[in-house]
């Protein structure tokens, strides 16, 4: 009989996003805050109704390095109950896990210093040997790099005339070197996951645009494409993908959309089955959470548009009920003629189904308008006018009369100045 290795992969949790939320009156809570509770609810779930061996967190459990008790409170809930499930947790230490400063504790320390059964905190790469349900298992940790500890560790020496491009360069040699020495120090007889949270060049970010240098270390896939690891598990970026399918390279992404860039990404998490066999064969899959959501609505209105505001409540009623409890973006974008005759109120009365709404309006100046080959602006008042009867046509000899009065009334404007 074949044995398997049942994993959960999920990573980039973020509680503490409350942007486009509000107080829930039941709980006092942000409905934000409920919508990634209920996401990590589904996920603790799935985890105990379908005995998976092991779960694997990589990375990024708060929004903010200092989070709140409640939202510890709510997290440790969880893995408490993970936990009691008898299924081994593995935390690793994301950016957002890492205080401000160095000998301050981690977002999730506490679960290590509590020594909760069968949960492990990785805070430095290592290599953990893990006893699951069926069969041990190894993973092999990296942990999000600090460059403010990677620089400590130079002498005064190496660290003169470093550029910031130059430090990441460093650091991603550093990484890369870290994940060949776990991958040299595996047993070939057990499963062996690579659990990491760390840039990866050739992802995508929810803008769809690949991983650049910039302010992060980043990795070439080549550096963690090593056979060694039976599979890759990624935290960092919030947009699901797999990476290479030999070994599967997989990013989960982020288990709710946190934004308006993450409006058409699925949300939930990598279900992965390993087989403990000497063939060790791999197997995986995305398990997708129906998360709130972010719906965006583009409107140009021209300037020979009668009724404005009707044509806007025809574009919103279009979408019907995917409004409904979604966070929804109205973005307006409508001539300078037609900025005060859009009814509000009744905008805001269509979008009120919607769990939050937000409107934005692109005001289109005429700032171009032309009478001649020269912007109005650049016309003095009296070759405004003459270039405007022109264009319209008027009978030549109104046309004269007119700028004759123009040039008069300029003319005791001006001595008026004087």
């Amino acid at each position: 009989m074949v044995s398997k290795i049942k994993i959960l992969h999920f990573a980039d949790l973020h509680l503490g996003v409350e942007t486009y939320g509000h107080t829930d009156p039941v709980t006092g809570l942000s409905t934000r805050l409920g919508d990634f509770l209920r996401a990590f609810d589904e996920l603790t779930d799935y985890a105990i109704g379908n005995k998976i061996d092991i779960v694997l967190f990589c990375g990024d459990a708060y929004k903010s390095r200092n989070p709140s008790q409640t939202q510890q409170r709510e997290f440790a809930k969880r893995i408490d109950r993970l936990s009691g499930a008898g299924i081994p947790v593995v935390l690793i230490i994301g950016n957002h896990d890492l205080p401000n400063t160095a000998g301050k504790a981690t977002a999730t320390e506490i679960f290590g210093t509590l020594s909760l059964k069968g949960v492990y905190v990785s805070q430095k790469p290592e290599i953990l040997i893990i006893d699951t349900p069926s069969g041990k298992i190894q993973i092999a940790t990296l942990p999000w790099l600090r460059r403010s500890a990677y620089i400590a560790r130079l002498s005064n020496d190496e660290q003169q005339g470093l550029s910031l491009k130059d430090i990441n360069i460093q650091m991603s040699g550093t990484l890369s070197n870290i994940v060949s020495g776990h991958a040299a120090a595996l047993d070939p007889k057990l499963p062996a996951v690579l659990a990491a949270h760390l840039s990866v060049a050739e992802a995508k970010t929810s803008s769809e645009a690949t991983m650049i240098i910039g302010n992060d270390p980043v990795l070439l896939l080549s550096s963690i494409a090593i056979p060694a690891f039976d599979y890759v598990a990624l935290g960092h970026i919030h947009k699901k993908q797999v990476l290479s399918t030999s070994p599967p390279i997989v990013y989960s992404g982020s288990l709710e959309r946190l934004d308006f860039g993450e409006e058409r990404d699925d949300k939930g998490f990598y279900v992965i089955e390993i087989e403990t066999n000497t063939a060790k064969t791999v197997s995986y899959h995305f398990h997708k959470l129906d998360g709130r959501p972010f719906v965006t609505i583009d409107i140009k209105l021209e300037d020979d548009e009668i009724t404005p505001t009707d044509t806007v409540l025809m574009a919103i009623n279009i979408h019907g009920s995917k409004l409904k409890n979604a966070i929804v973006r109205l973005k307006l974008d409508l001539p300078e003629e037609l900025e005060n005759s859009i009814n509000d109120n009744a905008i805001k009365e269509a979008l009120s189904p919607s769990h939050n709404a937000v409107i934005s309006r692109s005001i289109r100046r005429n700032t171009e308008l032309r009478l001649t080959n020269q912007l109005v602006e650049e016309l003095t008042p009296l070759q405004a006018l003459k270039a405007y009867l022109k264009q319209k046509d008027f009978n030549k000899a109104l046309s004269r009369q007119m700028l004759v009065g123009a040039t008069l009334i300029l003319k005791e404007v001006n001595t008026d100045k004087d």
